[in-house]
């Protein structure tokens, strides 16, 4: 559903556009420069995926964070009209270096990218940055990152500064999408490559449902001390999950859940002042 704005609306007011659009109109690449100034005068609201590019398990693709988490933000946009920067597809995901295939941005890098793109979408005019987001090692660094974004903005004196506000929503831990998947799971859900994300991914891409295979039960989640220690204690890098029982239907069923309550999260962040809350 569409999200309708007021038919007057104040100059540089933070609002939904008042319809929905095609997955092709929201993506930002696919915009020209004079378009993203028109789009300004009316919604001051941007979407960036944020996943990552890491193992999941014997039988998950390298991409899941990635590909989940630009799903979500392109269901979003579609539904309520707000642009969708490219994908991040590289995130903190350092403990995870143990595994073939894995790429990690330090934490201190992650910081800096996540803030010069901030700052790079306050300059233009964008006052709410909302990033999606599908990797859990994330949250910390981007959390940080929000917050000397707001200092730089500050002290450059970009003129909509004391207005700036950006939102992590995790997909994942939206409260419909973790019922659906204690529910479908159980504890069989686990921590790391987790059914209800392998089976967001076999929607989006068929050809990963040749992977899947029955697997031998997984090591329970614990603490984790870096990539050496965590091959060591989860072998096959899941955590305590089992992805066997994923399905592509399943993953329609998610994809649902997560876009409607990260929609609702998008138009009351875009509505409010911004203060840090939301579905994650």
């Amino acid at each position: 559903m569409s999200h309708p704005i007021p038919a007057t609306v104040p100059p540089g007011a933070t609002v939904l556009p008042g319809h929905a659009g095609s997955a092709k109109d929201i993506r930002l690449q696919l915009r020209s420069w004079p378009e993203v100034e028109a789009y300004l005068a009316r919604c001051r609201g941007v979407i960036v995926p944020l996943g990552s590019t890491e193992q999941h398990g014997p039988t998950g693709a390298i991409g899941t964070d990635a590909l989940t988490a630009e799903a979500v933000a392109l269901e979003v946009g579609r539904r309520t009209g707000v642009l969708v920067t490219p994908a991040q597809a590289f995130g903190m995901a350092e403990h995870h270096l143990g595994f073939a295939g894995t790429m990690s941005l330090q934490p201190t890098t992650l910081l800096a990218v996540l803030h010069d793109l901030v700052l790079s979408l306050a300059r233009h005019g964008f006052e709410r940055i909302y990033v999606i987001n599908g990797h859990g090692g994330n949250i910390a660094t981007a959390r940080a990152a929000f917050a000397q974004a707001y200092g730089t903005a500050a002290a450059r004196g970009l003129a909509g500064a004391e207005r700036l506000r950006c939102r992590l929503a995790n997909w994942f831990t939206a409260a419909a999408v973790m019922r659906e998947a204690r529910e479908l799971y159980g504890d069989r859900e686990g921590h790391h490559a987790t059914p209800s994300e392998i089976a967001l991914t076999l929607h989006l891409e068929p050809s990963l449902a040749a992977k899947q295979r029955p697997l031998p039960e997984a090591a329970p989640a614990g603490p984790i001390h870096g990539p050496e220690d965590f091959r060591r204690r989860h072998p096959d890098g899941r955590m305590g999950s089992d992805p066997y029982l994923a399905s592509a239907d399943h993953g329609a069923r998610f994809l649902e859940l997560a876009a409607a309550a990260l929609s609702d999260d998008l138009a009351e962040f875009l509505g409010s002042d911004g203060s840090e809350g939301g579905a994650d």
